[in-house]
């Protein structure tokens, strides 16, 4: 079973890639989907949360956007949620390659916005790099609910710099000229790990 690493700094149309992907039949797995489900109400993470950062629960759940007030801009807070999800977070993608081994899958994509940034490369076969240029980054960030310039420029601060990460790509997935591109370069990578 062949493993693709998909990843791309915010704004960069990776959560579009991934769903073009899940279209070509290929199972993906989405780290932040699963933080999502961690946070959420009965998450396995919920209660190590609420004791690292009193007052974030919320009806059973975490409240994201308090837990954003208190680990943003705070490194060593941020680190010590990291902590807490990381390893939860990799049992889940565990559990996820085990499924499809036994399943037989020939591909599987390991959805992960960080992971050039906790060495998740080192588990994948290739590296797809979404990305697009840095003023459409911004318009598509900017749109969303809750974020600001000033938001968006301590997130990039936080990620590796895109040129980076495109020069570690094994293949860069454009996304600045429509979908068009992205899913011709995504197809030929699905048949060419399908077939290899």
């Amino acid at each position: 079973m062949k493993i693709l690493g998909l990843t791309g700094s915010i704004g960069m149309g990776k959560s579009t890639a991934a769903a073009m992907l899940r279209r070509m039949g290929v199972p993906v797995h989405d780290a932040d989907a699963t933080v999502h489900r961690l946070l959420g109400p009965g998450g396995d993470a919920v209660a190590a949360v609420e004791a690292a950062f009193p007052g974030v629960t919320a009806h059973g759940a975490i409240d994201r956007a308090e837990l954003g007030r208190q680990v943003f801009g705070d490194p060593a807070r941020l680190r010590r949620l990291e902590r807490i999800l990381h390893p939860l977070v990799r049992r889940a993608e565990t559990q996820f390659l085990k499924t499809w081994r036994r399943r037989r899958a020939r591909l599987v994509v390991l959805d992960i916005p960080l992971l050039y940034e906790t060495h998740g490369e080192k588990r994948c076969d290739r590296v797809a790099v979404v990305t697009c240029p840095a003023f459409l980054q911004a318009q598509r960030v900017l749109r969303r609910p809750g974020q600001s310039p000033a938001r968006l420029a301590a997130i990039r601060a936080q990620q590796m710099p895109d040129p980076a990460k495109r020069r570690r790509a094994d293949i860069i997935i454009p996304t600045g000229t429509g979908r068009g591109p992205a899913w011709r370069k995504l197809m030929t990578l699905v048949k060419e790990m399908r077939g290899a």
